[in-house]
Order: C-alpha cells, then sequence, then structure tokens
C-alpha cells in the first residue's frame, strides 16, 4: 500500500526540520521505496509500522534512521576526473608555497558517503606529493549518516564499486583482497578522521581549512540553509584556501565573497580578495 499525501508530507516536514532537506511533491515513490528498505532493516513489516514507530519515538532513534535513508548516497572513487587534476596540477601545488613555514595543510569532505572521496584525495597526496609525508595534515571527512561513516572507516570496498572510477594501478598498491571485497590500507584510513556532522545543524569544532570539499550537497538544500552553510564555510575557510562544490552548485545570489577559480572546472572557488 503506497503512502498517502500525509505521510508524505510528515516526512517532508521531518526531512526538512532534521536535516534542511526539500523534498519536492511527486516524491512519494522514493519515499516508499527507501523506507521500505528501512522497515525491512529493522525488522518491521511494513512502511506503515515505521511511521508508527516514528511518531511515538521519543529517543530520536527513528528520527535519525529515517533521515540517513532519505539521504542520497551515489559516490564513487574520483568522481568528477577534472577536479582531481586541478587539485593535483594547481590546488596542491599553490598551498605547498604558501604553507612551506607551517608545514600543515587541513582538509574538510563534508557529506563524505562512504568515504570514496577523502581516500581518492588521500592517494593523491601519496601518488604526487611526497614531500607532504614530512609535513602535518590533518584530514576531516564526515557525513549525516552514521551507518556510512562506519562503513567509511572500515574501508572495505566491493568489486563493483572499485571498479567504478579506480585506476587498477592504485587498486593494487592501496588496497588489499578480503575475501570477494577489497580493503583500502590501514595508513591510508588513518589518515582521514571520520565525524558525525549535520551540516543543517550545530558543527563540532573545526580548524581553520584550507581545502573544503562540499559536493552534490547544497542541492539538496533551500536558499535559506544553502546562504547559511556557505556563510559558515567562508568563515571556516582560510582567505588563500579551496572550496570545492559539485559542478552543478555555485555561490552565486548566496554568499558573494567567493569567486571561481580561472581554470576550465566548474565548482572551484576562492573567498574574493578583501
Amino acid at each position: 500500500m503506497s503512502i498517502n499525501t500525509v505521510e508524505f508530507n510528515y516526512i517532508r516536514s521531518l526531512l526538512r526540520e532534521q536535516a534542511a532537506i526539500g523534498l519536492e511533491p511527486g516524491k512519494e515513490y522514493l519515499v516508499e521505496s527507501r523506507l521500505n528498505q528501512l522497515a525491512k532493516r529493522e525488522g518491521l513489516k511494513s512502511v506503515k509500522e515505521l511511521l508508527q514507530r516514528l511518531r511515538v519515538d521519543s529517543t530520536g532513534y527513528f528520527q535519525r534512521k529515517v533521515v540517513e535513508a532519505m539521504v542520497t548516497t551515489e559516490t564513487t572513487f574520483f568522481r568528477d576526473p577534472r577536479l582531481f587534476e586541478i587539485l593535483k596540477t594547481v590546488v596542491i601545488p599553490s598551498l605547498i608555497v604558501h604553507r612551506d613555514r607551517e608545514r600543515s595543510l587541513n582538509f574538510w569532505c563534508a557529506a563524505s558517503s562512504r568515504g570514496q572521496e577523502p581516500y581518492s584525495v588521500v592517494m593523491v597526496l601519496r601518488e604526487h606529493f611526497p614531500s607532504l609525508s614530512h609535513w602535518e595534515i590533518n584530514f576531516i571527512a564526515s557525513d549525516i549518516s552514521n551507518e556510512m561513516l562506519a562503513y567509511a572507516r572500515d574501508g572495505i570496498y566491493s568489486q563493483h564499486e572499485v571498479s567504478r572510477g579506480l585506476p587498477a594501478r592504485l587498486l593494487v598498491k592501496y588496497f588489499k583482497k578480503v575475501g570477494q571485497h577489497w580493503r583500502i590500507r590501514e595508513d591510508i584510513r588513518e589518515m582521514v578522521e571520520f565525524r558525525q556532522i549535520n551540516l543543517a545543524k550545530f558543527w563540532t569544532p573545526l580548524p581553520k581549512m584550507d581545502i573544503i570539499l562540499m559536493r552534490n550537497v547544497l542541492i539538496y538544500f533551500d536558499i535559506d540553509m544553502r546562504t547559511a552553510v556557505l556563510e559558515r564555510v567562508r568563515r571556516l575557510l582560510r582567505p588563500d584556501g579551496y572550496l570545492f562544490l559539485g559542478g552543478s552548485e555555485s555561490t552565486i545570489n548566496f554568499v558573494g565573497a567567493f569567486e571561481p577559480i580561472e581554470h576550465d572546472v566548474a565548482g572551484c572557488f576562492r573567498l574574493k580578495a578583501v
């Protein structure tokens, strides 16, 4: 039985309140599909029973589970090769010059999902910037979903996942076969600190950042929340740091403090010079 309008609007309100996610009318099929999977994982008979539990849950457990279930977690290794090329040829070389005295770099990958993006960046550092092995590298990766964070911390991926975007040479070099799966090397996993952060709520204390990757996240927020998140990013990013958004995302019409860098890649921004 399909969810009705009242139930759909209840989920829409919950997502907006808990994660500032705007769910458009007509997405009933998506809600039902995601919540049906969640109900099965929780050992419940139906979405109806899940919604009943949700309405009376005073612990917040089912609220968290529903929000996590509705968040899109699609990602791949080295998603959008142009980004990693500019990271390799422009961004990191520039920061190495400007941080030569400090010899430290801070990265934040927001909405890191299953961990492919932060691990891809770390592999770029290992492959192309051996001098950074003597630097202090602080790499924080965050997500709203504790389930995704647990997956990312384990660093275990299926054959299908490592076949999407990950060069075979890097698979052999940085992964170990575990049964039918592949696990990324421990020294790579240890370079990334995974944290639970809901971008629409309280952010745990973060250091000033040199690189922030917040790709394909703002598209789920309404205008007010996009503006609020970008304003907080503005205060967090160092004056000569870099912000990476998704290819279809922009800071235009939200926060005027950013400007795109002069390279043929969408979604890379810096703070405007004061």
